[in-house]
């Protein structure tokens, strides 16, 4: 007999509390948000005979390098908790979406100053990412999304495709989470992690990091 929650967001759903203890450990490289606010946690099982456990966790990529730890932490505060027989397991299907991220996660993200993911409907991210090379400063322009860099060769070619309504050029603008102006621009596609790039207010003018879209 297996009783508890098996996925994040059914609704409705009496969660066990072990899904509590699991969902409230925090995410090592983002640690305001809980393995819940991040949607990681997949589901976690209890047998109601023998109380063992088993949690769920989907990683944000395959090469996560947190994911060892989120489990090494999921294990040490469930057997803290009082359940002797823990099991972490690894769920890779569905994968992970920046969408999973709770609106109370998106919330914590902006009140720690990174700018939380789109939708990724509103920005085309679906299925494999095109890479082009292009100037390593990439403005966005707030009215349309457009790039503005400037450049030859591929990077003038990743601009004009922007200009013809490429995915970036449907993309919204990312405000920033500490003036909340929208002409912002792109510094660097990787920030701290590789979940994160670099961008800079021209309002403010005050760097912050952008969770990207998956």
């Amino acid at each position: 007999m297996v009783t508890g929650t098996v996925g994040a967001t059914v609704a409705g759903t009496t969660r066990d509390p072990a899904w509590e203890v699991a969902g409230a450990v925090p995410d090592p490289e983002l640690p305001m948000l809980t393995l819940a606010d991040l949607g990681v946690l997949a589901g976690v099982e209890v047998d109601g005979v023998s109380g063992a456990v088993t949690a769920w966790l989907t990683p944000t990529y395959s090469g996560c390098p947190a994911v060892a730890e989120m489990a090494a932490d999921v294990d040490r505060r469930l057997r803290a908790a009082g359940y002797p027989d823990v099991r972490v397991r690894l769920r890779l299907d569905p994968p992970w979406s920046t969408d999973l991220i709770t609106a109370e996660g998106r919330r914590k993200l902006s009140e720690a100053g990174i700018a939380p993911p789109r939708p990724t409907s509103a920005v085309g991210a679906s299925g494999p990412v095109p890479l082009a090379l292009g100037p390593t400063r990439t403005g966005v322009s707030a009215s349309t999304g457009a790039s503005t860099g400037t450049g030859t060769g591929a990077g003038a070619g990743a601009g004009a495709r922007a200009g013809a309504g490429s995915r970036t050029a449907a993309a919204p603008p990312v405000p920033c989470p500490l003036c909340g102006d929208t002409e912002t621009e792109e510094l660097s596609r990787f920030g701290s992690t590789a979940c994160k790039a670099l961008w800079r207010c021209r309002a403010c003018r005050e760097p912050f990091e952008r969770v990207k879209e998956i």
